[in-house]
């Protein structure tokens, strides 16, 4: 039986249609028909613009009586629709006068910003008809995924070890080995691969819909795509062209059950998303949806209605304004209860911070809301905590007692340290132990540390190349950054010296060892632990190719830096220790401090002078973390260009030092623990070692 509020009330054609409810906002299943509800404010009316699938014009467009607006939302309950077949968008009436920032134009039929499946990119890389005035086309989902008990993981965060990958980039090279090459189901192919490596939690760069041809121009010969992703074209749906069922409509499903996969083997998903603007540009930038919905509310503008560009991107959203803030927030809450992601980073978060004038408070409202939200109550936050516009936050991102950070200032040091910036030494004691003098406030789960992210060099390039390589990108070299911090261990690019092979495949192991052993939460970038390379471009974003694209066969060649890299990772969780969620570095029950520095003697370092050599050790008290018997870790760094020698701690009476990890052991059996009956430790030029001391 019908529910009284659901008759129909009006016809047009075959379809009948009545007031329908405000809320949800976007196109939801309501018993027999679909309600449509939308937001705009300074629009004079809303007209629903209804196709087929597939088809240039509209099967039918249904105005919105004044009678179903209620405040500044229309809304209208539609019956008789083929949600398989049908695809909808907007018509807005309004004033068009750009110097003011209003843009309506009832010629042009707009997206939905709440659409959860969108259309006209189902599969990636065919080339669209650019004469389409409506190219992106929401379309109506049923969310019916049956998830089998599956929720949110809520790994404890300082136990995470975060694996940034790009979903096609990650298994579109042939040398995948996978069957969905290029694909969200291709990715639960590799959840053994992940499993052996010991990854428990992947960072997928941007999974919202985007138009990979945002940039594509028909006189190019040679086209380059919107490669990354990061240009939402709609918060609420999945990238379909990553779905290899999206020609059938079930993109969607393939990444739920993807999400549920991957929990089930333990690996949480958190996803990489993109507030602070979005694809429709500055003022020649397309009209997709927010421009001529209710530009004044959703863009940052100056006073001549031109867009506030502190993204870099052309627009900046209004993110602090209340109707914004609920767009995030609703954005969030779904993709957690429907889709069960665990987390999310937020790019160039500082824009989060800024006011409707673009000025930075100390307390953003959207922020707060996001840290205290009920439904985001377990879910991992991390700010990339700068923007275009010159805001830097590292350590100073209002945290509201939940945000993490990537800590750029921990990438930085650590680079320049390994290659052998010697004035680094004082502040890398800080990165290591939790980087406590930006984050003493938090816990050391606020520090996303890294040495690699997509945004710049991979590991391999970090330590081949001086320059960055961006001419494929077709801007005469001139995006990328162009301070990497990098050293290419005497010759440029590829080499077949294996002196200086043997000396790069060092370098990586040592910036390795120290992330690994560090406070805080480390990142990898996938491909790192077997020397993937990008020949040199620190900017790949538009590179849809093997520039881009993992070289698995590098897994063969470099099987050793995998193998170490798969070591170091099972020895963080090995020993809990390494991942304490606080700052308390004093005594514990062991009678020594649980985190201390040294020189190349023991208990002698002057923690304010330059050098480049340095040690620490942890002391993991059993009764503290629940281990077999009290543990003690000691981590030597030698980033010299000659031996050094370390003299050990003294260990308690029956305790011995075991030699776990050396970055300049190539050999098949080095992961076997070695005795180390000396007092000391002779390390070799730029070498890093780990040493286990137990009873």
């Amino acid at each position: 039986m019908r529910p009284v509020d659901q008759f129909p009330t009006n016809r047009i054609g075959e379809l009948e249609y009545c007031a329908g409810r405000v809320f949800p906002f976007g196109a939801t299943l309501l018993g027999e028909g679909v309600n449509f509800s939308v937001f705009s404010r300074e629009a004079t009316a809303c007209t629903l613009v209804l196709y087929h699938h597939g088809q240039k014009e509209p099967f039918i467009e249904i105005p919105f009586p004044e009678s179903y607006r209620i405040g500044d939302v229309y809304s209208m309950l539609v019956f008789g629709l083929n949600i398989e077949t049908v695809e909808y968008g907007y018509r807005f009436d309004g004033p068009y006068d750009p110097p003011k920032g209003l843009r309506f134009d009832r010629n042009r039929v707009l997206l939905d910003p709440y659409a959860r499946s969108i259309s006209g990119r189902s599969v990636w890389g065919i080339r669209p008809d650019f004469s389409d005035p409506f190219p992106h086309r929401g379309q109506i989902i049923r969310e019916d995924f049956d998830w089998q008990g599956d929720k949110p993981l809520e790994i404890p965060s300082h136990d995470l070890i975060i694996y940034e990958l790009h979903v096609r980039s990650f298994t579109q090279d042939a040398s995948s080995g996978v069957r969905r090459k290029g694909t969200i189901a291709g990715l639960v192919e590799k959840i053994p691969y992940l499993k052996s490596l010991g990854v428990n939690c992947v960072e997928l760069m941007p999974i919202f819909e985007f138009d990979e041809f945002e940039s594509y121009t028909n006189t190019e010969s040679r086209h380059r795509l919107n490669y990354w992703g990061y240009s939402t074209v709609g918060f609420f749906a999945p990238k379909a062209g990553y779905a290899a069922s999206a020609r059938f409509g079930m993109e969607a499903d393939e990444l739920k059950e993807m999400i549920r996969r991957f929990h089930q083997a333990g690996i949480e998903v958190i996803l990489d998303v993109v507030f602070n603007h979005t694809a429709e540009g500055g003022e020649a930038g397309p009209c997709i949806s927010y421009k001529g919905i209710d530009n004044r509310t959703y863009y940052l503008l100056d006073p001549d209605g031109t867009y506030c560009n502190y993204s870099g991107c052309g627009n900046t959203m209004n993110c602090n304004h209340p109707i914004v803030r609920n767009v995030v927030l609703d954005c969030l809450r779904y993709w957690v209860s429907a889709y069960h992601v665990d987390g999310f980073r937020f790019d160039l978060a500082s824009i989060l911070t800024r006011d409707q004038n673009g000025t930075p408070m100390i307390q953003p409202p959207l922020l707060e809301s996001i840290a205290s939200d009920a439904v985001l109550g377990k879910s991992l936050l991390i700010a990339e905590a700068w923007d275009a516009g010159g805001l830097y936050q590292v350590g100073t991102f209002p945290a509201f007692g939940r945000w993490s950070e990537w800590n750029g200032k921990y990438r930085d040091c650590l680079r320049c340290f390994i290659k052998g910036d010697a004035d680094r030494l004082p502040e890398m004691i800080k990165r290591v132990r939790g980087s406590d003098d930006l984050y003493g406030t938090r816990t050391p789960a606020a520090s996303i540390n890294f040495a690699t992210c997509h945004d710049g060099f991979t590991l391999y390039d970090l330590v081949s190349y001086n320059a960055k390589h961006n001419l494929a990108n077709g801007e005469d070299n001139r995006d990328g950054s162009n301070d990497n911090m990098s050293w290419n261990c005497g010759v440029e690019g590829d080499t077949d010296d294996p002196t200086i092979n043997a000396l790069r495949l060092r370098q990586m192991k040592n910036m390795l060892t120290v992330l690994l052993t560090s406070r805080g939460i480390p990142m990898l970038l996938s491909g790192d632990e077997f020397a993937n390379t990008q020949r040199g471009n620190n900017n790949a974003y538009c590179q849809d190719n093997e520039v881009s694209w993992l070289d698995w066969t590098h897994l063969t060649q470099y099987s050793d830096l995998y193998d170490f890299t798969r070591r170091l990772i099972a020895f963080r969780q090995r020993h809990p220790v390494l991942r304490a969620h606080d700052f308390d570095f004093s005594a514990n029950g062991t009678r020594y401090p649980e985190l201390s520095f040294h020189g190349t003697q023991a208990w002698n370092l002057d923690m304010h002078r330059e050098g480049l050599c340095f040690a620490y050790m942890y002391a993991e008290d059993h009764n503290r973390y629940g281990t077999a018997q009290d543990t003690f870790i000691y981590v030597a760094v030698n980033a010299y260009w000659e031996d050094k020698t370390f003299t050990l701690p003294v260990l308690p009476e029956g305790y011995n030092w075991r030699l776990a990890f050396d970055s300049c052991d190539v050999s098949s059996d080095a992961g076997n623990e070695l005795p180390c009956a000396d007092p000391s430790i002779t390390l070799g030029p730029r070498t890093t070692a780990v040493l286990i001391g137990t009873a």
